[in-house]
């Protein structure tokens, strides 16, 4: 049985290495925030990294970008003292939600791209994770108490399929929305979407 490769930041002096790791993830999200779309070596150069050593962490542009994807995993978008009320409970995460995309843009379009795009064998864009489902989810538990015929599984997946990423750079890029436009247009899409699972219910 072969042994499994050990990544080079877990040998020798690993603090030192997780912080240069640290910081040339760091500066690919401040290219991508500039609009960039960074090689290697251009998040060596920002880092103050030899491109030698960038290539040890990343051998390729592809897993530099998606190690630059959002890495904050929370269980839950909503704070503690959310409303247990079904509507304004998704009001608030949808706020939440939409905050969080626009506050990620930049590493969302690129993990986007890079989603769309053929996959080494393996691979899986961060992307793709669908840890969305659960905070919406999360959002709706009134409804599976107080309406337990509505599918809430299958309303999440829903919800999730008209307001994430995806719709708010539809809405902004083709449909020339405002930022604060989309943010109104993906919440009242899951308000109606929400109302008609009630209503059908």
């Amino acid at each position: 049985m072969m042994a499994m490769p050990v990544p080079y930041e877990a040998t020798g002096r690993t603090q030192q290495k997780s912080r240069t790791r640290e910081a040339l993830v760091d500066a690919t999200r401040a290219l991508l925030a500039e609009g960039a779309t960074p090689q290697v070596e251009d998040a060596a150069e920002r880092a103050g990294v030899s491109r030698t050593t960038a290539y040890r962490y990343f051998p390729n542009q592809r897993s530099l970008l998606l190690a630059a994807h959002p890495q904050l995993s929370p269980d839950t978008l909503l704070p503690p003292d959310a409303p247990d009320d079904p509507i304004a409970r998704l009001d608030a995460f949808m706020a939440a939600f939409t905050r969080y995309n626009f506050d990620w843009e930049p590493q969302l379009r690129t993990s986007l791209r890079l989603s769309l795009a053929p996959e080494p064998s393996g691979s899986r864009p961060a992307l793709r994770q669908g840890r969305a489902i659960g905070w919406i989810e999360h959002a709706l538990e009134p409804v599976r108490t107080a309406h337990p015929a509505v599918d809430v599984r299958r309303l999440a997946v829903a919800i999730r399929s008209a307001t994430g990423i995806e719709s708010l750079i539809w809405l902004v890029d083709i449909a020339g929305q405002t930022r604060v436009e989309a943010a109104e247009t993906v919440r009242r899409t899951a308000r109606a979407l929400l109302d008609a699972a009630l209503r059908d219910a």
